[in-house]
Formats: C-alpha cells, structure tokens, sequence
C-alpha cells in the first residue's frame, strides 16, 4: 500500500523525474503555456506556484532557492521582475489546466498549462455599451505657426 507517499512516479526514476520537472516549469515560464500529458500537468503545477510563490517574496534566498529549480538565469530574472510581481494581490492559483482531448499516438490525454494573467486581458470593446448623445464638434480652428529653434 502507498500511505502517504504524494506525486506521481509517470514511469520514471527519481532523477530523470526530478529533471523534467525543471525542463518543463523552465519552459512554462519563458513560453507561458505549455502542451503536455494531464499526471504531468497535474505534476507541473505545485513545482510552478513553488516557484512563483518564491518570486512574490522577492528576497535573495528565495532567488537562489528558484535558481536551484529553473533551468534559466534569465527565467529567473524574468520570474522575479515580470511575473510574480502581477501576481502580489493574488493568493495562490497562478497557473491553469486546460483539457485538449487525446493524442492520435499513443491516446494519452492531452492538457494545456498556462500561467493565469497571462491570457487574461481586458477587452476593447464594453460589454453592455451605454447609448449616449453624439458629441457635438468644436469647430475647426487654424493651427498657429509653429517656430522651431535652430
């Protein structure tokens, strides 16, 4: 029986594990989404909120604890800089699973992992817009001639 024994192994050793995990937050992180297996994505997602919870506080320790898990100095900087400070109101959450079917290959379900502000963005156009009066137009006046100093 496995009481008490967390994760999935997904058919792999420890260290050859431990190795995709970092790949592929590495590759979350600069890319923003990416497309892999459900017990993966399901794997991917407590390393990633890990990691952003470690950029939100900021501090040289967890930089280095992050470093120690991103594969990239420059997704690190990006971590820190970028992307944990739009998630300083948030409490936890940051990353989204989304179902795409089946992989003709093998039939192995297919997700979609993404970070959560990333693909949240307002919209141009209100949703209800409220009818208003046309605006009345100032006329139209001469442009003073502009002096430039040379």
């Amino acid at each position: 029986m496995r009481h008490g024994k967390a994760g999935r192994r997904l058919g792999r050793k420890t260290s050859h594990r431990v190795a995709m995990f970092r790949n592929m937050v590495t590759s979350l992180l600069d890319h923003g989404k990416i497309t892999t297996t459900d017990a993966k994505a399901k794997e991917i997602r407590v390393v990633a909120e890990r990691m952003i919870t470690l950029g939100k506080r900021g501090d040289l320790h967890s930089m280095r604890l992050a470093a120690s898990v991103i594969r990239e100095k420059s997704v690190v900087s990006k971590l820190f800089s970028t992307i944990a400070p739009c998630y300083k109101d948030r409490l936890g959450g940051y990353t989204r699973i989304i179902k795409l079917g089946i992989r003709q290959g093998d039939a192995a379900p297919l997700s979609l992992i993404e970070l959560v502000e990333s693909e949240i963005k307002p919209s141009k156009a209100p949703v209800n817009p409220v009818k208003s009066k046309p605006a009345t137009v100032a006329p139209a006046v001469a442009p003073e001639a502009v002096v430039a100093d040379v």
